[in-house]
C-alpha cells in the first residue's frame, strides 16, 4: 500500500484537477479556442488518435536526443570545471546567458542555419538544457565525500578511478534532480521548433497549424498530448532514478 500511495494520490489529484477544469470551462462558457474542456479533448483524441501518437513519437525523439547530447557534453564540461575554479567562473556567465536568453527569438536563425527537420529541434533542446546539467554536474562532483577521497588517494588511485568510483556517483543525485527540470524545458523547446522548422512532423507542427486555423479542439488536444508525453518521460525518469540510485539515502523508505 505504501508503494502504491504516490500513484493513487497522483491519480486523485489529476482527476480533481480535470473535474475543476471542466466545471470552470462550462460555468463561464469559455470559448473552445481559449480553453477546451477535458471531455472535448479526450473525445478529439479518441476519434483520431494516430496523428497525435505519431507526432508524440517525433517530439519524444527530439527531446530525448537533445537531452542525451546535452548530458554527455555537461559531464565533460563539468569534469573540467570542477577541477578549475577559474574556468568555472569564466564559463558561468556564458551558461547563464544561454539559460536566460529567450530562445524563441533566435529559433528562426537555427532553422536557417541547420535546415529543416530534426537538426534544429535536437540542437535547441541540447543547447537550452546544457546549463542546468552542467551546474548540477559541477556541484555534484564537488560534493564527493572528502574522507572517501583521502582513502582513494592513500591507495594511489588514478584520477580516472576517483572520477568513476567516487565523484560521478556523488553527482548522480543532482543530475537526476536537474533532469526533471530539463525534461519540461526539452519538450517546450522541441514543441516550438517543430512549429517553425519547415517540417510537418511533431506535436509542435500540429499545434502551429491548429493555431493558424483557429482550431481549438486540435490545438488543445496537442497541448494535452505534450503534457501526457511529459508525464510519461518523468515517470520513466523516476523509475530510472530509483534503479540507478537504489544505494542512495534519498531512495530509502
Amino acid at each position: 500500500m505504501t508503494r502504491a500511495r504516490p500513484l493513487i494520490a497522483g491519480a486523485v489529484g489529476l482527476v480533481a484537477f480535470g473535474l475543476l477544469w471542466e466545471l470552470i470551462v462550462r460555468a463561464f462558457d469559455i470559448r473552445p479556442f481559449v480553453l477546451m474542456p477535458p471531455s472535448r479533448i479526450v473525445s478529439e483524441f479518441v476519434d483520431d488518435p494516430q496523428p497525435y501518437v505519431e507526432a508524440a513519437t517525433v517530439t519524444a525523439y527530439h527531446a530525448l536526443a537533445g537531452l542525451a547530447i546535452s548530458l554527455v557534453v555537461s559531464v565533460i564540461l563539468g569534469a573540467l570545471l570542477a577541477g578549475s575554479k577559474f574556468a568555472e567562473e569564466a564559463l558561468q556567465p556564458v551558461l547563464i546567458l544561454v539559460l536566460v536568453t529567450p530562445w524563441v527569438a533566435y529559433m528562426a536563425s537555427l532553422v536557417i542555419w541547420l535546415g529543416a527537420g530534426d537538426p534544429p529541434a535536437i540542437f535547441l533542446v541540447a543547447f537550452v538544457t546544457l546549463p542546468a546539467f552542467t551546474f548540477a554536474m559541477v556541484a555534484g562532483l564537488r560534493s564527493a565525500d572528502a574522507a572517501a577521497s583521502e582513502v582513494l588517494a592513500s591507495v594511489d588511485a588514478s584520477g580516472w578511478e576517483v572520477l568513476w568510483r567516487l565523484r560521478l556517483p556523488s553527482a548522480l543525485p543532482t543530475l537526476f534532480a536537474s533532469a526533471r527540470f530539463n525534461v519540461g524545458l526539452a519538450l517546450a523547446a522541441a514543441y516550438f521548433v517543430e512549429g517553425g522548422n519547415l517540417s510537418n512532423s511533431g506535436l509542435g507542427s500540429i499545434g502551429k497549424r491548429a493555431t493558424n486555423a483557429s482550431d481549438g479542439p486540435i490545438l488543445w488536444t496537442t497541448i494535452a498530448a505534450t503534457a501526457v508525453l511529459g508525464i510519461v518521460l518523468l515517470a520513466a525518469l523516476t523509475v530510472l532514478e530509483r534503479t540507478v540510485l537504489r544505494w542512495h539515502v534519498s531512495q530509502r523508505s
